[in-house]
């Protein structure tokens, strides 16, 4: 696992959307529309999403071990699916691009 110094790099390198632009999205259908319920009504990405703003809402000395867990959960996930690069045509209503967005990344910003 990497050390909390570089989950934060990473983190404030990936995560890309501010806590409004991340909060609005969360609430649209696009969001809620991508990514695997597991047999849940809401999607893991969307559920991460969530997650994130209360992460972004903290100071650093005030993340829990699972806040540094999840945040290395993002990175992780924001990476993969960065190195897949997404559809060659109309990225920006793809949902590989949705997707993204519910892990708080923006790839067409």
């Amino acid at each position: 696992m990497a050390s909390q110094d570089d989950t934060w790099s990473d983190w404030q390198e990936l995560v890309n959307m501010t806590p409004t632009e991340l909060k609005d999205w969360l609430e649209t259908e696009d969001s809620k529309s991508v990514g695997d319920t597991g047999g849940e009504g809401e999607s893991t990405g969307h559920k991460s999403g969530r997650h994130i703003l209360r992460i972004k809402d903290k100071k650093k000395a005030d993340l829990s071990e699972d806040d540094w867990s999840h945040m290395a959960k993002v990175n992780g996930y924001i990476k993969r699916h960065l190195a897949q690069g997404g559809p060659d045509k109309d990225k920006a209503h793809s949902d590989w691009r949705f997707s993204l967005m519910n892990w708080g990344h923006d790839p067409m910003k």
